[in-house]
Parts: structure tokens; C-alpha cells; sequence
């Protein structure tokens, strides 16, 4: 059972395919044979734990961990399985069927279930699955461009990497990563957010002060204040200016490439940088916004929600779902890779909230609410896993091996989709019919039910204008309005206090322990993030079994 690997292990040589080594391929009988295997469990248990407790548990390291295990089988056919980048087709795999199954099919072919439309359900999976494939595709594309550079924190695959390279190096890394996943494990027993802890730890400074304002405010608000920021939709209408704003700024940084390619070609072999980055990005946002306009063109008629429209409106909605769907990708992208955590949920009833005020027909707003949360999830998982095989393989320390793994990532990944699609296909129905969906789901349908506000309309336009302003003062690097309605959009309890916290260590460890701590940190934190992720998948597989 060959998994195509080299038995060599992996050295901390900051150039890992020195020696002319191939990457592990993730078609390889060895490694075929694994990841279905890990995807069949992966997609099960995300399944069960988001119908069962409304989450969706990180099974990153679960891959990873089992790679690591049968490596240690005294068999050559498993020897292969030493390779860390073995070890990240692995995790590539569930973690993708995981997300995939869960967050961009299960959950929204639950919402025409619960309208009671259900001759929507299976063309609604079908479309569901074509958008996930192209969002995963898509973050391939644009990941290390200017819009999600690969140097950004994308923490949940910053612990994985840590994880896996402690397991094949041990010494003092593996000590310090062991430190940080007792300290998340033992926090998460006291059920407090060690993800945020880790994240704070190794986020941009000024990104992870907004995420943490956020948090904090919304924790707070009602308690000292008695403000109800959901029924004010600030948190809503701030991510919707701030939204825009990033729009415009992504916009912005390919006109910026376009313009120096036509500099370049008058001064004709001046070198090239980084706008390659740019064009691609520009390319791939071309490419999906086509690909989503041809989707929704799909759902639309195959659900039957376009004979409820005229043709003018038809028109109008196929493009704002087209446009809905590729925003809301970017922004739950952008979120997660300065966080670690991707508000998908919250943007994807912000959509159709907009959706509701413009006017279209509530089967046309089913149709919406699904595709628009099916895409984002998988877009964010890819980048969490890309950047674990970025720093496995030496952080763009030999451009060719990196390109090659990346490919191989995306084969593992789709593998992951594909088995995804299989098991919900055959799975849905039993928990429709014991009463059980995504929860979710009852607000995307209670939002339909309610019908447009005048109220609402003027919350949202309210607040748009105060997040639109800080991002525009934080920039496209920085992504403060982003950041901060995300930390407005999620109501994790001392979740604000943990970053809180986390700041305050990065600021007193280099004073305390000088400044060669920042590694360690780095470490410390993809161990806090990874005992946290570990005792949630735990916790919540212990939860749903009894």
C-alpha cells in the first residue's frame, strides 16, 4: 500500500525538497485508501454534531494524528505515512468533508425541509455541491495572492502545521507545543475559548484589538447598557459597510497590478513582482463570479423559485445572488484568515436580509439563504488547510514543491467534497425525518416568514456608514471593519476576554523573556488553538452519543 512518499523525515532544512524528493501523492494507493477512510468519518461526525448541537468541530488534527499513528506501524507499507506532507494530505481530506458536508450542504437543504418545499431539496444539493467545489477551487486560486497572503495568520492551520512538525521533530518545540495544548485543553474544560487565546497570540496586532473590541462590546451591551445589538442589526450592517469598503479595496489592488503591467511594458524588461499575485486574483474573481451567476441560473430553475418571478426581477435576482454568494465568500475569507473564525452564518442571513428588503418571492429567498451559506465555508477551510502545507513545506522555500503540494491539497480536498456529497446524499433524509436540521436553519426561515421591514432597511444603512469608515481607516492589510463586526457577530461568552488576554501575553512575554519568545509563541498558540479544537471535537462526539 504505497502512499508515493519518500521514507525520509521531514528536518527543520528550510528548503524541503533539497534533495530532489517528489511530493506525496494524494492519488496514491496509500494515501487514497486513508483519506476516504477519514472523510467517510469526518463528513459523518459534522453531520451529526451540527444537526445535533448546531456546531461544526475542527477534525483538522484528527487526519493529522491518524497519519501520524500508522507511521509508527512497524510495516513498510505504511512507512510512507512519516512524510509530513502525507501526514497534510490527510488532514486536508476530513477536515474538508468535515466543513463540506456540514456547513455548505447539510445545512442549506434544510431550509427549503423546513419552508415545506420539499421538491426543492435535491436540486438544492445539487447546486449546493457544484458551489462548494468552486469555492474551494476558488481559495486555491487566490490563495498567496494580495487579497489572502499565505503570510497571514490563518490560524486553525497554523496549529496544525505546529502540530504536525512537533510530532515529526519533537525536542523543544514539541515541549512548548505540548505546553500549549495542555493549557487549551484545560482552559476548554472550563469552558472558556482557547481558540481565541491562540489566535490573539499570533493575529495582527491591530486586527485582533478590533476582533477583541467586538467581542467585547457584544458581550457587554445589553448587560450594561441595554442595548440589544441584534435587534438594532448593527452587527449586521456594520459587516455590510465594512463589506463593501473590502470590495472596493480588493478592487482597487488589481487596477494597481493592471497599472504597473502597462508600466512594465513601456519600460520593457523591468523586473516583475508581486502583481502576478494581483492578476491572478483579479482573474479568479472574475472566473467566480461566472461560475456562481451560472449556478444561481442552475438553482433557479431547477428548484422552480424562477416561474415565481417576472422576467425583469428574475434578472435582477440572478445577478444580486451571484454577487451575494462571491461577497459573501470573501468576507467570511477574510475573517477567517486574520481569526480563525468565520462568521458564515450571520453573513449569510445579512444577504438575505438584503434579499427580503429588495422584494423577492419567499422561493427565491430559499433559494438565497442556501446558496449564499454554502459558499464561505469551504473557501476558509481550504485556506486554513493550504497554509498548514505552506509551512510544512518551508514557507515558499522552493517554489515548485510548493505549487506541487498545493495541487496535491486540492486533489485531497475534493476527494473530501466528493465523499461529502455522498454521505449527505444518503443521510439527509434521516434526520429530516426525526426533526432534524442545521438550527440555523429555523432563522433563515423565520426571517422569510417575517417579510420586509422599513425598520430594518434603516438600521442596516445606519450602521453600514460607521463600519464602512473603519475599514477604510484600517486599510485593506489590516481589516479592522471586518475584524470588528466579526467580533460584533459572534456571541461566544469570554471569548473577548481571552484575546483580551492573549494581547497582553505578546506584549509582556518580549520584555519578560526577550525577544526570541515570538517563536515560541507562534508554537504556544497553535497548541492552545489545537487543545481547544480537540476537546470541542471530543466534547461534542461524547454529547451527541448519549
Amino acid at each position: 500500500m504505497s502512499t508515493d512518499a519518500t521514507n525520509r523525515a521531514v528536518t527543520d532544512a528550510p528548503h524541503p525538497a533539497a534533495d530532489g524528493a517528489r511530493h506525496p501523492r494524494a492519488l496514491a494507493p496509500g494515501n487514497l485508501i486513508l483519506t476516504v477512510v477519514l472523510s467517510v468519518f469526518g463528513a459523518v461526525v459534522g453531520v451529526q454534531l451540527l444537526a445535533t448541537l448546531g456546531v461544526t468541530p475542527s477534525t483538522s488534527l484528527i487526519g493529522a494524528l491518524a497519519a501520524m499513528t500508522l507511521a509508527r506501524v512497524p510495516l513498510v507499507a505504511f512507512r510512507g505515512f512519516r512524510s509530513v506532507h502525507a501526514q497534510n494530505l490527510a488532514q486536508t481530506s476530513i477536515s474538508s468533508a468535515t466543513f463540506g458536508a456540514a456547513n455548505s450542504l447539510f445545512l442549506p437543504i434544510g431550509i427549503p425541509f423546513l419552508f415545506g418545499m420539499d421538491d426543492m431539496i435535491v436540486p438544492m444539493l445539487v447546486g449546493v455541491s457544484v458551489a462548494m467545489l468552486v469555492d474551494a477551487w476558488l481559495l486555491y486560486r487566490m490563495y498567496d495572492t494580495p487579497a489572502f497572503p499565505a503570510k497571514n495568520p490563518w490560524p486553525p492551520g497554523l496549529a496544525a502545521a505546529e502540530a504536525i512538525k512537533a510530532g515529526d521533530q519533537g525536542g523543544r518545540r514539541a515541549k512548548v507545543l505540548g505546553l500549549g495544548l495542555l493549557t487549551g485543553l484545560l482552559g476548554a474544560v472550563f469552558s472558556l475559548p482557547m481558540s481565541a487565546f491562540g489566535v490573539a497570540l499570533i493575529g495582527g496586532f491591530g486586527a485582533m484589538a478590533a476582533f477583541g473590541a467586538g467581542l467585547l462590546f457584544t458581550q457587554y451591551a445589553d448587560p450594561l447598557f441595554g442595548l440589544d445589538l441584534n435587534a438594532m442589526y448593527l452587527p449586521h450592517g456594520m459587516m455590510i459597510g465594512a463589506g463593501l469598503v473590502a470590495l472596493v479595496q480588493v478592487g482597487r489592488t488589481i487596477l494597481a497590478a493592471r497599472r504597473t503591467d502597462a508600466a512594465r511594458a513601456r519600460s520593457a524588461g523591468a523586473p516583475e513582482g508581486a502583481e502576478e499575485g494581483a492578476r491572478r486574483l483579479g482573474r479568479s474573481m472574475r472566473l467566480g463570479l461566472g461560475a456562481y451567476l451560472t449556478i444561481s441560473v442552475l438553482l433557479a430553475f431547477a428548484t422552480g423559485a424562477a416561474t415565481h418571478m417576472s422576467p425583469g426581477m428574475l434578472i435582477g435576482f440572478l445577478l444580486y445572488a451571484s454577487v451575494a454568494a462571491f461577497l459573501h465568500e470573501l468576507l467570511v475569507g477574510i475573517a477567517s484568515m486574520h481569526s480563525g473564525w468565520f462568521p458564515a452564518f450571520a453573513i449569510a442571513l445579512i444577504t438575505l436580509l438584503l434579499g427580503i428588503l429588495i422584494g423577492f418571492p419567499p422561493e427565491a429567498l430559499v433559494v438565497l439563504s442556501g446558496f449564499t451559506a454554502a459558499t464561505g465555508p469551504a473557501f476558509a477551510d481550504m485556506g486554513y488547510d493550504l497554509k498548514t502545507g505552506y509551512m510544512l513545506r518551508g514557507e515558499n522555500a522552493d517554489p515548485a514543491f510548493e505549487l506541487e503540494g498545493r495541487r496535491q491539497q486540492l486533489i485531497a480536498a475534493m476527494i473530501g467534497f466528493g465523499v461529502a456529497i455522498v454521505v449527505v446524499l444518503v443521510s439527509y433524509r434521516v434526520f429530516f425525518d426525526n426533526g432534524q436540521t442545521a438550527p440555523i436553519d429555523a432563522a433563515y426561515v423565520a426571517a422569510i416568514k417575517a417579510g420586509p421591514s422599513v425598520e430594518t432597511a434603516k438600521h442596516l444603512a445606519l450602521w453600514a456608514i460607521p463600519g464602512a469608515i473603519v475599514q477604510l481607516i484600517g486599510g485593506s492589510r489590516r481589516q479592522l471593519g471586518i475584524l470588528l463586526a466579526t467580533g460584533l457577530l459572534i456571541t461566544t461568552p469570554m471569548a473577548g476576554w481571552m484575546v483580551a488576554a492573549g494581547i497582553a501575553a505578546r506584549v509582556l512575554a518580549p520584555r519578560l523573556f526577550g525577544r526570541d519568545v515570538k517563536s515560541d509563541l507562534e508554537v504556544f498558540a497553535g497548541g492552545a488553538i489545537a487543545g481547544d479544537a480537540l476537546y470541542s471535537f471530543g466534547n461534542g462526539v461524547f454529547k451527541a452519543a448519549k
